[in-house]
């Protein structure tokens, strides 16, 4: 019984050894966020997309991610826009992960 307990024990430190390698091995990329001002164009639901106008005035399409849907479902044409862009840590764009509508400022009357 003694003998089966240390070869338990020496099975267990060699495979949280082989773990601590492999996760040293490939470590997670970074993501990076940045934020851009936009004009909705139109959206996709289905295939989870929108296209908008950014600030030069150049009209896109970008994938949006799984936790901003709720907020696609919402959006209208013409609707002026806050977009959170997830990017890896390359710079390759992954997708839109918020969507935040910017709301029109009050106007004031003038008397």
């Amino acid at each position: 019984m003694k003998k089966f307990r240390i070869w338990v024990f020496l099975a267990s430190v060699a495979c949280f050894l082989v773990l601590a390698q492999a996760s040293k091995a490939s470590p997670q990329a970074k993501e990076k966020t940045h934020v851009m001002s936009a004009e909705v164009v139109s959206v996709d639901i289905n295939a989870k997309t929108i296209t908008f106008k950014d600030e030069k005035g150049e009209t896109k399409t970008a994938t949006v991610l799984d936790e901003a849907l709720g907020s696609l479902k919402t959006l209208k044409g013409g609707e002026k826009v806050n977009l959170t862009c997830l990017d890896t840590e390359k710079g390759e764009h992954k997708g839109i992960s918020a969507i935040e509508v910017v709301k029109k400022k009050a106007v004031e009357k003038t008397k």
